[in-house]
Formats: structure tokens, C-alpha cells, sequence
């Protein structure tokens, strides 16, 4: 019935295609995705890359394979993948009482990288590599090129590995070396990545092309691959034929179906789901800019205007608890922007309140931002500059407006000063969902939850703050995790999660932290108590971040010990320091990426360093990967081999009416394992001083 149907599929759009009257043909729409994910024909990639900043969600059926990915073009020139395979040909485990009747899930990372774009002659030219980073049941690398003519796109390339499995070709690394002539066989330890594979064994030559019909919505396809499927995990495949052919139609500018006949004897069928995290944005309600209206006061800050001057400053400018001061020639204000992303934005609003209501002996405003009463940065602006901007250049004598960024100023005591009290009290309710994919024990693991949060500033630098836990749904009962079967020799650090819980409410964290702003670019912060779902004790942090730096410095140390899951007031007698040294740096080369290495001792005792590596676009909205490494050997950490883990950073003003600067986080983490495992802190400093970054306000 399905092939029937996939036939039917395949025909209408061809026959559609025939009927459709066009006089020119028109562009494509964008490239799509292969059945792995990631642009390309069906089995094979090409050399085109979708618009910077694209997300795919894709679904792919066959007989045999059903695969699920996400692939994301993170710059004009490069791609990523993620990828869950499920073999439905084969069981996960041997072990009943282990998997059950659970089929064999891979889980897999792609990446392809340009080399050069298409030039009037030369093609557009890229080299990648499938399942870097997974059981190696597709593992490839491949050069590949890609050239347009007219409503054609043609594709050439050659593979190793998957997609050079038939040998139509002699590898041509072999000449230089004969250790590229052949390729280790077999699936690798899950999660592990064997760079001695690269471009060794048999290779294949792989093409196709790529057809725009007249009728814009759908394109066709047909391809030559160079699998031969005689060593599939699957199952030796039969191949009736070397040529694919396939439909795609766009149903919407986020939405793809697709259909395929492959190996001359199957058929393949999918959805695909796009968004750009570029174009992504949201019309607020918001009150609108001040104009620029003066009415210059008298040297004596007046307690009328003063009062005016700090309603504006709190709900147009967006700073909560203003602080109004003067102090000679300079006036200050102070306050935590809650409102907007953009931090300039506040700032530019601020200044304008400031200059309509100015007393005539100002010559210097000062707005500084703070965070969780820690200083921030403060925006310095000279009086004369900002009015003539405001009131406008002569043409052709316009000048940068006077205006720098510096450590946080404190003005200390004055005369003058006016404020809005801040509230000491701060309560909010959540959802939570906690969630991990691909593991032994069941495909989809999950923790649905409400979170009631609050804090109490006793000081203005020391907060106590809490969060009750409320369980409404997990399925964690199938983590059926047991040292002996995964291969596992640490101490169980994370894998009690089972027993955690179990419980229906529970105290996530409780605990007191100490903040303050050092001096010359140092923030530091101490803390105890219940720190985290699984660890309570004591810790403290230090970070070195000057102002609108590429880099800053950050040490944390902790004592810690795990709380009991029967009751979680309790400890059981695991202890364990740690903590690590963290380098943050944003490179020149690459707009909006912030790279993170860490290196210490984790929750295990095992020692090691953890990169991460995120990219912001222009929404707002950041993905990140990470991968940790520690002195654990694969065989002892068990089935993952190591800690890695992707995840999405969403602004919650995409979806408010009215700007906000809150956060949500999507997480999506392989397995629930013991190495390499941080604590989970509630209070991060290098988050908490974001505003001091120009290029992650």
C-alpha cells in the first residue's frame, strides 16, 4: 500500500510538472535536504549550502532505516547535522530485561565545509564528513562539486567510506601511502571518533542532478551513487539499480514533502520542517521612543522632575529601580535593564529622559547597568555631542556622537539623588521539561515538571534563594541504567536519576550566594548550600572580564556531596571537589560565536576539559555544542565513550508582546552517563555579566 502510494506520489508531481505553463523557468526555492540530512540529492550530498542561519528539521522512511535529524547552516560556508537513526532491521540489545523490544538507535554528526563559491566557470566546490562522531554506521568523507546551468543543477564527487563502499574508482591516496588502501570494518564504540579512518578504503565517484520544474513548488531528482549495500548494518541491501530518482515539493515556505524509488527496488518518503534563525523576529507593544523636547532646568535637581525623569527612566528605558544622581558636572543613573536585549537601546532612550529634563551645568552623563545588584558597565556621554545629534547635523558635517564604554563608575554619596526602591523579594513559576534521547534503555526520556523559584536580597549583596520542584510527568522508570551492562566503572555521579525522581516534590536548590564587583574587571561570588537537584555544599567563583573584550578568565572550587534520593534534606557519604578553569573567547573571525574551554576535576574525580562552542544569530536565538574529555579511558566511562551534548538558547521576546530579556534553554543530551559530569550551578557569573560583551547584550 505504501509503495503504491509513494508511486502515485512520484507520478502526479511529474505528470503536474509536464501541465504546468511557465515562459521562463523560475529560480529554485532554496536546496533541500537529503535522506541523511543536510543539503543534497537523496543518498548523496551536493556542494550547496541553504541561507546562513537555516534550520531543518527532517524525516526520512524507508524499509529499513528511519531517520530523524536537525541540520543547521551556522555560516554561509558551513553545515552541521545531528542525526538519529533507527534500525529497524536489528534489536538494541541481546539483553531483554535491558532494552526490551527496542530497535537500534544511531546517533550521528555531520559537518561540510565550503571550499570555494561558484564562479562563472569553476563549479562551487565543498568536503565533508558523515558520522564523525558516532558508531561509524555511515561514516563518510567525500569532495564534492556542484554546478548550475539554467533549471540543472549538476553535482559531482567522490567518496570514502558509506559512499565509496562500491570501489568505482581507485582511492587516490593510496599513491601516497598504502595505509589509505584499506578501511578498519566494523561498528565503532558509540560516540567515539576515529580520525585514522579518514579517506581510507575503497572510493566511488557519486553524481546527479538537481531539476527545477516550470511549476516553482516542486523539483526533481536523480542521482548515481557509489554504496554498493553488500556490508549494510541493516543488512546486506539488494541493489537492483545504481540510480535514484525523487520529487520534492515545497507545501509551504516551512514545510517539504518528498518522495523517492532507491536500489531500483525501494522507496523512500519524508517530511521537512525550516525555519531561519536570522529572519525570526516579533512586533512588540512598545511605549514609544521619547522625543527630544528640552526644557533646561535649574543646577538644582528639582524633586518634581526628578520624580518624572525616574517613571520614564524605569518603563520607557527599561531600568528597574533607577538611581538619579548629581555630583558637579555629571549626572548619573544607575538601574538593571530588564527590558531589552539590545542594552543600547535603554541606553539611547535613557539619555534622551536625561537630556529633555537636564540641568544647565551638566556637561557628562553616566548610565550604568547593573545585574543582580552587580555593576556592570556604565555607557559615559558628553552633553554637548548628544544635543547636536539630536537636534541634527549640517549636512555634510556630521560627527561620531562622543560616547564610550567604561568600568562601572559609583558615584558614592551626593547631594543630589533621587530613586525607586528595589523590591528585596523576587517569586516566579515554570514549566520544565527534562529530556534525553537515544540511550539503551528507550528512545525518548523525559521530565515534565513545574518549577517555583524566589530569592530574597538580605543585602545588596547577599541573596538566599530557592526552588521547589513539582513532578508532573517522567518516564524515567525505563532508565534501567546498571553499572555491569554499560560497561561502567565510575562512581554513579548522574545515573541515579531514576531515583531521584521518583519523588513527586522536592527542594531543588536552597542556598545563600555572596556577589561583589572587585575592581578592575574582577567579579567574584561565594555560595552554600543546596546547590543543585543532585549536590549540596560550598563553592566559591572569581572571573576576570574587561569591558568589551574578546576574552575573559573564570575559576570556580567546590566541596561537595550528593544529596540522598530517599530524602533529598539528606546526603549519602559520596563527596568530591571540584571545579574547573574557564577560558571564554569570541573569535575576530567568526561573528557572534563564543567558544568555551574548561579544565578541572568533575563530579567523578576524573579530570579533563570540556569545549563548547555557540552560535548567536540575529534573532536572538543561540546553538551550541559541547563535547568533555577526561582521563577516563572510553571502556571505563561505558557506552557513549564520553560527555557531548547540543542545545538552543531561545529569547522569550520572540514570543511576548512586549519586549523581555528572559531566556529559555532546549537541551538535548545523548545519554545519562557519569563522566565528565560539572555541577550544575545556579548562578554563573560570566551569564550574569553579559552586558559588559557589546556583541551579547
Amino acid at each position: 500500500m505504501k509503495k503504491r502510494y509513494l508511486l502515485s506520489l512520484l507520478s502526479l508531481s511529474v505528470a503536474y510538472a509536464c501541465q504546468a505553463q511557465a515562459a521562463t523557468y523560475p529560480d529554485p526555492i532554496g536546496p533541500s535536504q537529503s535522506d541523511f540530512g543536510g543539503v543534497g540529492l537523496m543518498q548523496v550530498p551536493t556542494a550547496r549550502f541553504a541561507r546562513a542561519g537555516e534550520f531543518n528539521l527532517n524525516y526520512r522512511d524507508n524499509d529499513q532505516y528511519r531517520f530523524y535529524s536537525a541540520s543547521t547552516t551556522l555560516f554561509p560556508w558551513l553545515e552541521a547535522t545531528i542525526r538519529y537513526t533507527d534500525v529497524r532491521t536489528r534489536q538494541f540489545s541481546s539483553v531483554e530485561s535491558f532494552s526490551g523490544d527496542q530497535t537500534f538507535k544511531d546517533k550521528a554528526f555531520d559537518v561540510k565545509l565550503r571550499l570555494w563559491e561558484e564562479g562563472y566557470w569553476l563549479p562551487q566546490v565543498a568536503v565533508g564528513s558523515r558520522d564523525i562522531g558516532g558508531s561509524g554506521l555511515f561514516d563518510s568523507e567525500y569532495l564534492v562539486a556542484s554546478k548550475a546551468w539554467g533549471p540543472f543543477d549538476f553535482t559531482l564527487g567522490m567518496g570514502w567510506g558509506y559512499l565509496g563502499n562500491s570501489g568505482n574508482i581507485k582511492n587516490p591516496f593510496c599513491e601516497a601511502d598504502d595505509k589509505f588502501c584499506s578501511r578498519p570494518n566494523g561498528v565503532r564504540r558509540s560516540g567515539s571518533v576515529n580520525g585514522n579512518q579518514f579517506f581510507r578504503g575503497p572510493a566511488a565517484l557519486f553524481g546527479g542532478i538537481e531539476y527545477q520544474t516550470p511549476w516553482q513548488p516542486l523539483r526533481l531528482k536523480l542521482e548515481y551513487e557509489g554504496n554498493d549495500y553488500e556490508d549494510d548494518f541493516a543488512g546486506r541491501l539488494e541493489q537492483s539499480s545504481k540510480v535514484n530518482v525523487g520529487a520534492i515539493y515545497r507545501l509551504t515556505d516551512w514545510a517539504d514533502i518528498n518522495a523517492s524509488y532507491e536500489r531500483g527496488n525501494t522507496f523512500m518518503f519524508g517530511v521537512t520542517l525550516r525555519t531561519n534563525f536570522n529572519d525570526l523576529h516579533t512586533e512588540h507593544r512598545d511605549s514609544p521612543k521619547p522625543e527630544y523636547n528640552p526644557q533646561p532646568q535649574s543646577p538644582i535637581l528639582q524633586h518634581t522632575v526628578a520624580a518624572k525623569q525616574l517613571t520614564d527612566l524605569k518603563y520607557n528605558a527599561g531600568f528597574d529601580a533607577p538611581n538619579l544622581q548629581v555630583k558637579g558636572n555629571t549626572m548619573y543613573v544607575t538601574g538593571e535593564q530588564y527590558k531589552y536585549n539590545n542594552t543600547q537601546e535603554g541606553v539611547d532612550r535613557a539619555n534622551v529622559i536625561l537630556m529633555n529634563d537636564l540641568p544647565e551645568n551638566i556637561d557628562t552623563l553616566r548610565v550604568t547597568q547593573t545585574r543582580n545588584n552587580l555593576p556592570q558597565v556604565t555607557t559615559e556621554t558628553r552633553v554637548d555631542s548628544l544635543r547636536q545629534q539630536l537636534e541634527g547635523y549640517p549636512l555634510g558635517h556630521e560627527q561620531p556622537l562622543d560616547q564610550q564604554r567604561v568600568n562601572p563608575v559609583d558615584p558614592g554619596k551626593t547631594e543630589q539623588g533621587y530613586y525607586i526602591e528595589k523590591g528585596r523579594l523576587n517569586y516566579n513559576l515554570a514549566p520544565v521539561l527534562n529530556q534525553s534521547l537515544g540511550g539503551p534503555d528507550d528512545f525518548y526520556l523525559y521530565q515534565i515538571g513545574v518549577l517555583g523559584t524566589a530569592d530574597y536580597w538580605l543585602t545588596d549583596h547577599l541573596v538566599v534563594a530557592g526552588g521547589l520542584f513539582g513532578n508532573v510527568a517522567n518516564n524515567y522508570n525505563k532508565f534501567k541504567f546498571e553499572a555491569g551492562n554499560s560497561g561502567s566503572t565510575l562512581p554513579r555521579v548522574r545515573t541515579h536519576i531514576r531515583e531521584y525522581v521518583q519523588n513527586d516534590f522536592y527542594v531543588n536548590n536552597l542556598q545563600a550566594n555572596y556577589f561583589q564587583y572587585l575592581g578592575n574587571n574582577f567579579y567574584g561570588q561565594v555560595y552554600g548550600g543546596y546547590l543543585e537537584t543532585m549536590y549540596g555544599g560550598v563553592g566559591a567563583e572569581i572571573l576576570y572580564r574587561p569591558v568589551d573584550s574578546a576574552w575573559a578568565f573564570g575559576l570556580d572550587a567546590n566541596y561537595v556531596k550528593q544529596r540522598d534520593w530517599d530524602n533529598m534534606m539528606k546526603f549519602t557519604d559520596y563527596k568530591a571537589p571540584t571545579g574547573n578553569l574557564t577560558a571564554y573567547w569570541q573569535p575576530w573571525f567568526a561573528d557572534d560565536v563564543l567558544v568555551k574551554m574548561s579544565v578541572g576535576q568533575y563530579l567523578a574525580k576524573d579530570k579533563g576539559g570540556t569545549l563548547d562552542i555557540s552560535k548567536r544569530f540575529n534573532s536572538g536565538i543561540t546553538v551550541g555544542a559541547y563535547a568533555t574529555l577526561t582521563n577516563v579511558s572510553a571502556a571505563d566511562y561505558g557506552e557513549g565513550s564520553f560527555t557531548k551534548g547540543f542545545y538552543v538558547s531561545i529569547p522569550l521576546d520572540l514570543f511576548s508582546v512586549s519586549p523581555v530579556r528572559g531566556r529559555a534553554q532546549i537541551n538535548w543530551t545523548p545519554l545519562t552517563r557519569d563522566g565528565g559530569q560539572m555541577l550544575g550551578r545556579k548562578y554563573q557569573l560570566y551569564d550574569m555579566t553579559t552586558d559588559r560583551d557589546i556583541h551579547y547584550r
